[in-house]
């Protein structure tokens, strides 16, 4: 059995140059041909009466009848030609853009392979360098930007040691490692914090480049501080599951949470001070499920809450953790407590609650 091989993308099958040529003569005569019965058959089909004689005149009207025929072939063959040179001309065409598509995926490969390569550096510098070159990938890599913002977050995923200790030790091999490791400590702090401030760039209003409605996953990250404020998230995931917060300030001042699936279940707050002042929770779905509110400040003063589904079912909060709803504004929507654990009352403090229901909580009269 014949094995038919596939046409390649840009590949031209077509007869060769005298098969098209008398291809085209076949049809020009067969085309005459067909045409001349057909006038034949539409006069009554005529008997043809031969003059005795051959005149001049009978000669030009050979000549024109003869004339005509040819162009009309020439025509047909004129016809022929140009679709041929049309093909050839689209089959170039498709290949240059097949061979340009391959050299620019060659291209961004080359481009997330060194970026890659940075990434893994020993040096803090070279690192940061990696951070901003797949930064510039994502940006100019469409297809492929949500494969760069995967690299940047599964950096700040890695393991991560915040507390330095500040008393060295007395031996002099010892001391000099002690300073190495510190040394390392606060590169890879800077390293991890220009990830989190260039992704919260490419989500502010006005980005030059937007990856808003991508996915990013911060899954049992450790923060020490960050600056995600005033970022814009109509759609994606934002993932903090088992995420914890250790030290610093990690920042959502003014974030607008619209459509994106906003996901803290499990994430722990032990230090620090994480800031969700006026931001705005509208529609959606923000799971704070089995967090756990331990130690440092969680601030949602002046925080919007309309028609978003917020849930804080089974989540802890223990009392050396202050969580604050001071002017916070809870229009719509529905916020779970169900399950959660107290080590004191929760206090809403001068929250406006209208139109909102709380599970889990003693109920509140709208104000």
């Amino acid at each position: 059995m014949r094995t038919v091989r596939p046409v390649e993308p840009g590949e031209l099958r077509m007869p060769g140059i005298r098969a098209a040529v008398g291809l085209g003569l076949a049809i020009g005569v067969l085309l005459v041909g067909v045409l001349a019965l057909a006038s034949w058959a539409i006069a009554g089909y005529p008997t043809l009466r031969r003059d005795p004689e051959v005149t001049a005149g009978t000669i030009f009207e050979l000549l024109k009848l003869v004339f005509g025929v040819v162009a009309g072939v020439g025509g047909v063959v004129a016809l022929v030609m140009a679709y041929r040179k049309q093909r050839v001309a689209e089959a170039a065409d498709q290949r240059d853009a097949l061979a340009s598509g391959r050299d620019g995926i060659r291209l961004f490969n080359e481009r997330f392979a060194g970026a890659s390569e940075q990434l893994g550096s020993d040096k803090a510098a070279v690192r940061l360098s990696g951070v901003y070159a797949m930064a510039g990938l994502a940006d100019d890599w469409p297809t492929g930007r949500q494969t760069c913002i995967d690299v940047l977050c599964a950096y700040v995923r890695m393991p991560y040691a915040t507390a330095l200790d500040d008393d060295h030790p007395d031996g002099a091999d010892d001391r000099v490692a002690w300073v190495k490791q510190q040394h390392w400590a606060r590169g890879e702090r800077q390293v991890r914090q220009t990830v989190i401030r260039v992704i919260g760039a490419h989500l502010r209003e006005g980005a030059p480049v937007s990856w808003d409605g991508h996915d990013f996953d911060f899954t049992e990250a450790v923060f020490d501080g960050g600056e995600l404020h005033h970022l814009t998230l109509t759609g994606g995931r934002l993932t903090m599951r088992g995420a914890r917060f250790v030290t610093g300030r990690t920042s959502f001042v003014g974030t607008l949470f619209a459509g994106a699936d906003v996901d803290f279940t499990g994430a722990v707050f032990s230090g620090g001070k994480v800031v969700l002042d006026d931001a705005v929770f509208a529609l959606g779905r923000i799971a704070f499920m089995t967090a756990e509110f331990v130690g440092g400040t969680v601030s949602f003063a002046r925080a919007e809450f309309t028609g978003a589904d917020v849930n804080f079912n089974a989540a802890k909060f223990g009392g050396r953790c202050s969580v604050g709803f001071h002017g916070a504004e809870f229009r719509s929507g529905v916020v779970h407590f169900e399950r959660a654990t107290f080590a004191a009352p929760l206090d809403l403090g001068v929250a406006t609650v209208t139109g909102t229901e709380f599970r889990g909580l003693p109920a509140r009269p709208e104000s």
